[in-house]
């Protein structure tokens, strides 16, 4: 771990991560906004409009083409920044990790206090009877998934036109405002309305991990540029 951070880590039992994208694209999952990422493939229609809520309704076989072929890693491993999160956590210093990914790594790396804004692809419920499915049932055929009561299937996460779950950017920013240090990692805080959780944090310390600069840093204790994985070294 980088040698100023972990002065931080280790003057702190209150530490609060909030990551996004960048966390698990050494994981193998590629972030959107990269140079190579998805915004810059080319597809029948903008990912913006794929991922929306009315094209899911309107275009639900497409959104499930696009689904499964973009937004799906299945065989994706915890990095060693998602294991030192989760070794933090079991030493009772990282009270909470927000993410804006939909992954699940953190859960799988053995983080247990985790607030997924943006929802999960392990987490799928009936748009009619409400009955809930697993990332398996999504995979496991083409097409449109449905209930056994005849309901389509759709993804837990969060799509554009639709709201974030309420009860969890309540968590989100309680957990901000009460924590002594916030790391700050992998994502170039410009997507709101998450991006816009870091105006209640008011502790020690805010320390910003990122490949490129973002918009937190000019009021960052400590920034770092680079692999968030290499930068928070391994459990």
């Amino acid at each position: 771990m980088d040698s100023a951070l972990k002065k931080w880590v280790n003057e702190s039992d209150n530490l609060v991560f909030f990551g996004g994208a960048g966390v698990s694209c050494e994981s193998g999952i590629p972030d959107f906004r990269s140079t190579d990422g998805l915004y810059h493939q080319t597809w029948n229609h903008s990912p913006e409009e794929i991922l929306s809520h009315h094209f899911f309704w309107e275009n639900t076989e497409e959104f499930y083409r696009f689904y499964r072929a973009k937004m799906l890693y299945p065989d994706a491993q915890p990095n060693a920044a998602h294991r030192m999160l989760a070794h933090l956590e079991a030493q009772g210093k990282l009270r909470v990790v927000i993410t804006q990914n939909i992954d699940g790594l953190h859960q799988a790396a053995g983080s247990r206090n985790v607030l997924e804004l943006h929802g999960s692809v392990h987490r799928n419920h009936c748009t009619k009877c409400g009955k809930p499915y697993g990332l398996e049932t999504i995979l496991s055929g083409d097409g449109v998934p449905y209930c056994t009561c005849g309901g389509v299937i759709k993804p837990d996460v969060v799509l554009y036109e639709e709201s974030l779950d309420q009860q969890v950017l309540t968590k989100a920013m309680r957990a901000i405002a009460q924590a002594d240090v916030l790391i700050v990692g992998g994502t170039s805080l410009n997507v709101y309305p998450a991006a816009g959780l870091l105006r209640y944090f008011g502790g020690r310390a805010l320390v910003v991990i990122n490949k490129t600069p973002t918009p937190a840093d000019k009021g960052a204790t400590l920034v770092l540029q680079g692999e968030i994985g290499k930068i928070l070294g391994d459990a």
